[in-house]
């Protein structure tokens, strides 16, 4: 007999609430469609491929089906993959460096090894370590450059059973393990011949020791050590954890910008910025699975069959990207918790439509307000964006795409007020006619220089984006390293390197701070700025015009190193023979007299303006004074009168008379006039201001020298003398002056390079 038709409808309901159910359990795409997406037994997502077309630019991989199973490597590269992770992270098998002695003790140089990834999205894992097994056994590695990143020293001691330390502990005793930076992209291991001390030199330390030494980088998680190892005399691989990110097109806030090439392709996804690096990886959303690389990659996960990690008491549905749990008809309660539904309460019923009416009434005024929150946010965003298009921001990025530079970065507007605490009295650095400096304090704790500019010109807005990445390729240890800009405001914010020892005005002409400067202290301070501006006026492509020279924007660091900055006033040469013709600008007792009267702005403008450095270094006297009489207000005029009449070392500094040379004092005074003439043909190029004063600075140090080994042999003449020797042996050393000339010949004998 057929059941009562009542008796299905559970069946038929249960099968309604699960069809929607099957459709949302489709697997998730791996790779891009018609993509293989295995080599051997290694699954292999996008964005890695081995096909053409199925990759993404520098996520190439060769699948080398000769072998058996077949072989993924990374291309261009070689090496040997054994898994990927799509969250950032695959592994490599890289044979460990062995080293070993030979039956006589000499020392046999093993299988080497290394790891160069260049500029590939790929770099070392931290969760990878340095181990060294083997005793005695001395491992460390150096980056691309030759410079050492980490070590360890492993030594053995007899114990009942073995040599080395309990099984799974790497503590330096048979094997020691060392930790390694973030950012590396280069590994070569090293270990210390032990051979001289096998053969008996030190009996005691090198009693116990294996005949083979192993030096190798390993994920932690990998390598779990036992004293197996120190019987090991063969080769054998070694797992290396590498990181992987999407790194061509900056982090996150800035690759999202550009949607034509940003990476994370799916609805559901969540941007990430690497923690290894520059660069950013995606991730499906919470409750989605999938690949977020691809387009329509996430897809979502059904709560209700999870339920240890989505609990449901009740009737469980799947939504999208959630689920829902309900107490079954006749019921009511809280049905995520077991034993939460009980039967249903008329009145408790009723008492829920009145609060759910008014419920209702306070979300559509609360839903109001956030309306209009929303839409100031968007209009907020709009005039960011505008700012960032204005300011030359596509254009910039356009840019820094192409150079592929890592070490400028676009900085958001948020990002600079929580650095600096909303811009926030305390953190200011300093003021100056082209704006305010800020300290600020990133979040990985970087400390930089933030100058929030004053107004703009229009015309400057255009030309700014290409400035200010040729600025950025500056690279000189006397120039303030420019790190980056913020274009979401209406004037560009820029971010340079902190300096932490304030300017060399400050230094020299602080009332509360009138300690001795040694002249050699200040030869050197003059020589380093010197060079600075004369690479940025012949080595930099194009050249560079500061604009601005003057004592305050010349910083000093904690060891008084000179670090010429603030590039306010700068101005990239042209690629013409014309000069620069633009509003004057620049501060009063610095100004080049004939920049005043053609506005044309020329590198002999930034010599003109140096060599008033150079007097405040000799003299400690300001450029420019407002009291006084007319004639004594300018350092440079007070400079020239003085050498025209033949009195210039009266205006210098005490201390600068007594420890510098005459022949010092006279040619730098000869270049100062020649750098103060009013017409720039006459001037010398910064070039040779720098070249002048790096030689005064070696005749100096080579008097100071030759007065110091003439005390010494003087003691030693007096002594002789109270002895009774009437020889006097110093009779050829009572002249220790040079001049510029013999300083030359002196230095050409010897095969050094001419000054």
């Amino acid at each position: 007999m057929a059941p009562p038709y009542f008796l299905l409808l559970p069946l038929l309901v249960n099968v309604v609430l699960q069809s929607p159910l099957t459709a949302s359990q489709a697997s998730p795409p791996i790779s891009l469609p018609g993509c293989p997406n295995k080599c051997g037994n290694i699954t292999v997502p996008y964005p890695f491929g081995f096909e053409p077309g199925c990759f993404r630019e520098d996520f190439g991989l060769v699948c080398n089906e000769s072998y058996s199973p077949p072989r993924l490597t990374i291309s261009g590269y070689g090496y040997e993959i054994t898994d990927i992770s799509p969250k950032g992270e695959l592994h490599i098998s890289v044979v460990a460096k062995r080293a070993c002695y030979n039956s006589s003790g000499g020392y046999i140089s093993g299988t080497n090894t290394y790891i160069a990834l260049g500029t590939s999205p790929y770099l070392l894992s931290v969760s990878n370590s340095l181990f060294a097994v083997g005793c005695p056994n001395q491992g460390y590695f150096v980056d691309g450059d030759g410079y050492y990143v980490s070590g360890c020293v492993s030594a053995c001691r007899p114990t009942q059973n073995s040599l080395g330390s309990t099984n799974g502990s790497c503590t330096g005793v048979g094997c020691c393990e060392s930790s390694i930076p973030n950012g590396l992209n280069f590994y070569e291991p090293s270990s210390q011949n032990f051979g001289s001390a096998r053969e008996g030199t030190d009996p005691i330390l090198f009693a116990n020791t294996t005949n083979c030494s192993y030096v190798f980088l390993a994920d932690s998680n990998w390598f779990h050590f036992d004293n197996s190892y120190l019987l090991r005399t063969t080769d054998f691989m070694a797992s290396v954890a590498i990181d992987w990110a999407i790194r061509n097109v900056g982090n996150c806030s800035y690759a999202s910008r550009n949607m034509t090439d940003f990476a994370c392709r799916s609805a559901n996804h969540d941007c990430h910025d690497s923690d290894n690096g520059a660069g950013y990886i995606c991730n499906c959303s919470k409750r989605y699975q999938g690949n977020p690389y691809i387009t329509n990659g996430c897809i979502d996960i059904n709560e209700c069959e999870m339920k240890d990690e989505y609990p449901c008491f009740g009737v469980c549905t799947n939504t999208v990207g959630n689920y829902s749990c309900t107490c079954p008809r006749g019921t009511e309660g809280n049905a995520y918790m077991k034993d939460g539904c009980r039967k249903k309460d008329t009145f408790t019923l009723a008492l829920k439509i009145v609060t759910g009416a008014s419920v209702g009434v306070f979300l559509v005024a609360f839903g109001c307000f956030w309306l209009y929150l929303g839409m100031q946010k968007k209009r907020l965003i709009r005039t960011k964006q505008r700012f960032f298009e204005q300011n030359g921001g596509v254009l910039l990025q356009q840019q820094m795409s192409s150079f592929k530079t890592t070490t400028f970065k676009i900085y958001s507007k948020e990002e600079l007020e929580k650095a600096t605490n909303k811009f926030s009295e305390e953190r200011i650095l300093g003021r100056g006619g082209h704006g305010i400096v800020y300290k600020g304090i990133f979040e990985d704790g970087t400390v930089a220089a933030i100058k929030k500019s004053k107004l703009m010109e229009e015309h400057e807005t255009k030309e700014f984006a290409k400035e200010m990445l040729i600025l950025s390729q500056i690279n000189h240890k006397n120039v303030v390293k420019l790190l980056g800009c913020c274009l979401e405001v209406e004037v560009p914010m820029l971010v340079y390197e902190y300096i932490s020892n304030g300017t060399l005005y400050h230094y020299i002409h602080d009332k509360n701070f009138k300690a001795p400067i040694p002249s050699d202290e200040r030869l050197r301070i003059a020589a380093e700025s010197a060079d600075a501006l004369a690479y940025m006026h012949s080595s930099a492509s194009p050249p560079i015009l500061h604009g601005d020279v003057k004592t305050a924007n010349i910083l000093l660091d904690e060891n008084r190193v000179a670090k010429v900055s603030d590039f306010g006033a700068s101005k990239l040469a042209p690629n013409d023979e014309a000069e620069i013709a633009t509003l004057v600008q620049g501060t009063c007792g610095y100004l080049d007299p004939e920049y005043l009267l053609t506005c044309q702005l020329t590198d002999k403008s930034d010599v003109y303006s140096f060599s008033i450095i150079i007097l405040e270094l000799l003299t400690r006297k300001k450029a420019f004074y407002f009291e006084g009489p007319e004639e004594g207000r300018s350092l440079a005029s007070s400079f020239c009168t003085a050498k025209k009449e033949g009195r210039f070392l009266e205006i210098l500094d005490v201390q600068v008379r007594n420890e510098l040379q005459l022949e010092v004092l006279e040619e730098i005074g000869d270049v100062i006039m020649q750098c103060l003439s009013m017409n720039r043909e006459e001037r010398p190029t910064m070039r040779e201001v720098a070249d002048t004063l790096e030689k005064a600075r070696k005749f100096q140090r080579q008097h100071n020298h030759g007065r110091m080994m003439h005390n010494e042999e003087k003691s030693t003449e007096d002594t002789e003398s109270l002895l009774g020797d009437s020889i006097d042996i110093y009779a050829s050393h009572s002249s220790m002056s040079y001049s510029f000339a013999q300083q030359a010949i002196l230095d050409m004998e010897a095969g050094r390079r001419r000054f």
